[in-house]
């Protein structure tokens, strides 16, 4: 076993002050390269007694530097108190699942090692060697929980081998059957000890099993199912089972309409907390419920409130923690055991998404949160405030930050509209600047008031070179209330994307935007926003950037993975009811209106819009307008949006690039730039003097 290194990563309020004066007088914009190194603190839990913190930094490897391309990776940290944290593990080890062992003396993960599969493995809080805690031969762990007592590890698995078909593969029966042919995972309890239980006992679960927690008292567990693994079965037939696990029956079963999100036991055993949609037609489970163990039976406690739950978790002493977002802020608000609410703890400037605490008596209370200045965080409730105990990336103090804030419209109906406004470094230039309209996805979702710059999001990239950028939360976000999120069903296109052009003459009218130099991006649900607005509102945007978007509502349906989902949620109605509608609804409709350089970017595997949308409207633009600058980009290996940092980086690299061309010049005829972006010489981009050939 490799001895892993305790490296305590201490830094003080002095240094910390001396850093931010000296960033302070070398201000700099931020770059797609800086987005390709950010790190934030992914997960997280709580030890027994309050006094440690696990967490995962999470960050892509730097392709901008010459590291291997890769997906992200992760790295165990434990934290005591503010800026003291401590590395478990060796570099090369990426692990998920972080948890405490029940007495509190190990923190556990999962890890796939080498050719080995993904098993559950522990490392000494005290540091130490890395050991392995079980696993089951013939496939990975996905997920696993603890005993209260420690003694047992319950395993949630993938199916296992089938040997015959692969028998029959190897002999070139290769033949894929859609959408059949289903395997369930598997269950298994394995005995703590010395050495890895190598005869796990199997548990008979009920349909297709995605996850499940322990009772504190391990008498009972908490089971989500559906009838089948397709992500339709999982928006509209996921249930919870409660199955006593020393019969294996099922106690009961909560039978929601809608969408599940986040369940949680309480303490007492007696309740579970559960978000959900209020009904099959429920865009989003944003509603948080509480759920009687014994009957099933369930009733909400923010019915019809302008907000979305986020995350909950109990308390040692039985209340509970939810996390909630109003708008485009948040705050975490506390409900005491019978439902009624205890308290409301607002966080300012942060953005809380996660929260978690101790299944002891310790009263610890973590949250993940980010804020317009840093991505997600590490924070602890102290009193009526969060103290922050982590900083990742500490060359932000140098970036030169674009002023942000949320801005509220009212549109051409009435209904008030509010979103998040970053303006440009240095200010707004007389005439207005030109401005990114940055689409969310979904449309069940919203942008907050926090960190607001990725790959896909030109944020303060796009700030620092002079651009205003608006995302809005239009009719069908999440947030604002189950009725808000439902105004846009039927209704394809309007009101939702004429929110966003009214959100552009609001703009205008401040004198913010320059009309002339307005662009728009999204991707998924913004990538059709980005879509229409390139064809049916083109008079309206002078540049496009889509991605993985949608162009044809009728073939759409016909090569997703969701069409029950887009009917529920979004049409309300079927193709076949009325084939014009649909397609009067489809970007590809509209491209003789079409006069906006559009950049369509789209990966090669995305299952839930088909990379066929894109280059429908690729071809349909390139024949009907051959003048229009359009491009259509593909990335091989890549789904519905990408994983990979080369993948990423150059995603980025091409945007800015699209929208420096044709909306900060506001020439939509210019020419194109060059098919692929110029590279770093670290990344890959050395001149031909450095090929060795």
């Amino acid at each position: 076993m490799i001895r892993s290194v305790a490296k305590p990563l201490a830094f003080t309020a002095t240094l910390l002050a001396g850093a931010s004066l000296a960033a302070a007088a070398h201000a700099r914009p931020m770059t797609p390269e800086d987005v390709a190194k950010l790190e934030s603190v992914g997960a997280m839990a709580v030890s027994p007694d309050g006094a440690r913190i696990a967490f995962t930094t999470s960050a892509l490897p730097d392709v901008t530097e010459g590291e291997d391309n890769g997906s992200f990776k992760q790295e165990l940290k434990v934290a005591t108190s503010p800026e003291l944290v401590r590395t478990y593990l060796p570099e090369d080890i990426s692990p998920g699942g972080v948890a405490f062992s029940p007495d509190g003396r190990m923190v556990t993960f999962l890890w796939k090692k080498e050719d080995e599969e993904t098993a559950v493995w522990g490392v000494p809080v005290d540091g130490g060697t890395y050991v392995k805690l079980a696993e089951v031969d013939d496939t990975g762990v996905r997920q696993y929980r603890f005993s209260p007592d420690g003694a047992t590890l319950y395993l949630l698995t993938g199916p296992g081998k089938d040997e015959k078909r692969e028998d029959e593969a190897e002999a070139g029966f290769n033949a894929k059957v859609y959408e059949e042919e289903f395997r369930p995972a598997r269950m298994f309890a394995a005995t703590v000890g010395a050495e890895v239980d190598e005869n796990p006992r199997e548990i008979a679960l009920p349909g297709y099993v995605s996850a499940f927690d322990i009772s504190r008292d391990g008498t009972f567990a908490i089971v989500e199912t559906a009838p089948t693994p397709l992500v339709d079965d999982s928006y509209t037939k996921k249930r919870v089972n409660i199955i006593d696990l020393a019969s294996g029956n099922v106690r009961a079963v909560v039978e929601t309409s809608g969408k599940i999100d986040d369940v949680e036991i309480a303490p007492s055993g007696d309740q579970l907390s559960l978000i959900a949609g209020v009904d099959m037609n429920d865009p989003a489970a944003t509603t948080l419920h509480l759920v009687d163990v014994s009957s099933g039976d369930y009733y909400p406690l923010n019915a019809g409130a302008a907000e979305a739950a986020v995350d909950a978790e109990w308390l040692g002493d039985g209340r509970l923690a939810a996390v909630i977002h109003v708008g485009a802020q948040s705050l975490l608000r506390i409900y005491n055991p019978d439902g009624s609410v205890h308290k409301e703890i607002d966080p300012g400037a942060l953005i809380l998404n996660r929260v978690e605490s101790t299944t002891g008596a310790s009263d610890t209370v973590a949250v993940v949160a980010d804020s317009p200045t840093h991505p997600n965080e590490l924070y602890v409730l102290k009193g009526e405030s969060f103290e922050r105990w982590t900083t990742h990336n500490p060359w932000l103090a140098e970036i030169d930050f674009g002023e942000q804030r949320t801005y509220t419209y009212t549109a051409t109906d009435g209904q008030q509209v509010e979103g998040v406004l970053i303006l440009p470094v240095g200010g707004v230039p007389e005439g207005g600047a030109p401005t990114i309209m940055n689409v969310h996805g979904g449309p069940e979702a919203h942008e907050s008031n926090g960190w607001q710059t990725a790959y896909s999001k030109p944020g303060q990239v796009a700030a620092g070179k002079g651009y205003a950028v608006f995302l809005p939360n239009y009719r069908g976000s999440t947030g604002y209330g189950v009725d808000f999120a439902k105004q846009h069903q039927g209704r394809y296109t309007d009101p939702e994307f004429r929110d966003i052009v009214d959100a552009k003459k609001a703009l205008v009218a401040e004198g913010i935007t320059d009309p002339d130099r307005t662009g728009i991006t999204g991707g998924s649900y913004g990538g059709y926003a980005s879509a229409w607005g390139a064809t049916y509102h083109s008079d309206e945007y002078a540049a496009s950037v889509m991605f993985v978007g949608i162009s044809d509502q009728t073939s759409k349906f016909g090569t997703t993975d969701i069409p029950y989902e887009m009917y529920n949620v979004h049409s309300r109605a079927w193709p076949w009811d009325n084939w014009q509608k649909m397609l009067e609804v489809s970007p590809i409709y509209h491209t003789d209106k079409a006069n906006t350089p559009i950049l369509i970017m789209h990966g090669e595997d995305d299952t839930r819009v088909d990379p066929s949308q894109s280059m429908e409207l690729y071809r349909f633009l390139k024949v009907r307008k051959p003048d229009l600058p359009v491009r259509l980009v593909f990335y091989p290996g890549e789904g519905h949006g990408n994983r990979l940092a080369a993948s990423r980086y150059d995603y980025n690299l091409r945007m800015m690039q699209w929208f420096d061309t044709y909306l900060k010049t506001g020439d939509r005829r210019a020419p194109m730039p060059e098919p692929r972006p110029a590279l770093p010489d670290t990344a890959g981009g050395g001149s031909d003097e450095d090929c060795d050939c």
